[in-house]
């Protein structure tokens, strides 16, 4: 992320605290944060930050939501001061590539689970085509992945069509040249999250 000189941006908004988390959320629009995460980042006490999140929140230009016990705040991207906060904060000299935005969005989206998640595929299944949107490699014995899964649902706004298979069954129906999951690798894929080796493997 970009570092900018807060002294302006201070003075336009009142508050150095609320000018670096603006600049934090209207530069990453598509992410979120967790508060000690936005204290590392921008460098001020926790108190401040928290203070400024509320009063952010207040007017509606933030929003949060709660996953696995921890809270996660994001810009309001429906806010009517959305264009002109992107425009003062967004990141000089870059024109990231739609590829780029899909995968900064799907790495901010998978960061809540990253402890449960084995293996992601995402794929660009277009409107009345068989198959899945997602396949969620992981153990969801708890249903963390299912709540998650229902989470990014909301996020992107529309109905997500996926199925979550443990690493085991993933991995031996791969081997066997499973006809499910050669289809998902004839379709379009637009993002792999793979930390462990298991899809590509």
């Amino acid at each position: 992320m970009s570092k900018i000189d807060s002294t302006p941006t201070e003075k336009l908004f009142g508050s150095k605290t609320r000018a670096k988390l603006l600049n934090l959320f209207f530069e990453n629009p598509e992410k979120s944060f967790y508060v000690r995460e936005m204290t590392r980042v921008i460098d001020e006490q926790i108190n401040s930050v928290r203070r400024e999140l509320l009063n952010l929140e207040n007017i509606g230009i933030i929003k949060n939501e709660t996953f696995d016990n921890k809270v996660y705040y994001s810009a309001n991207t429906r806010h009517p001061f959305t264009k002109p906060l992107t425009e003062i904060f967004s990141k000089k000299n870059s024109s990231p590539s739609n590829k780029d935005i899909i995968e900064d969005v799907w790495d901010s989206y998978c960061r809540p689970v990253k402890n449960y998640l084995k293996g992601l595929i995402v794929t660009n299944r277009l409107p009345g085509q068989d198959g899945i949107d997602l396949l969620i490699v992981g153990n969801d014995r708890t249903k963390k992945l299912t709540r998650w899964a229902e989470v990014v649902e909301k996020k992107q706004g529309k109905p997500i069509n996926y199925v979550i298979m443990s690493p085991d069954d993933f991995t031996y129906r791969k081997s066997v040249k499973d006809r499910f999951i050669s289809e998902i690798f004839e379709m379009e894929i637009t993002k792999i999250i793979d930390p462990d080796g298991i899809i590509k493997g």
